[in-house]
């Protein structure tokens, strides 16, 4: 490990969003606008067709 990343490690927090296919777009975007990164999206686990997205940003200290 690299001396100057001992002692500090980066604390994520994670949210899932279900995607409604006609506003997939403003969705990512509201969520983007808070800090949000998109990790992945996937089918839901009751309806393939229903899309989640997986979301991460840094944890505030």
């Amino acid at each position: 490990m690299a001396a100057d990343t001992v002692g500090h490690m980066t604390k994520w927090e994670y949210a899932t969003v279900p995607l409604l296919v006609h506003a997939t777009k403003q969705i990512l975007d509201t969520w983007g606008e808070d800090g949000w990164e998109l990790v992945q999206v996937v089918p839901g686990p009751n309806n393939p067709e229903q899309l989640v997205a997986y979301l991460k940003r840094e944890k505030q200290a």
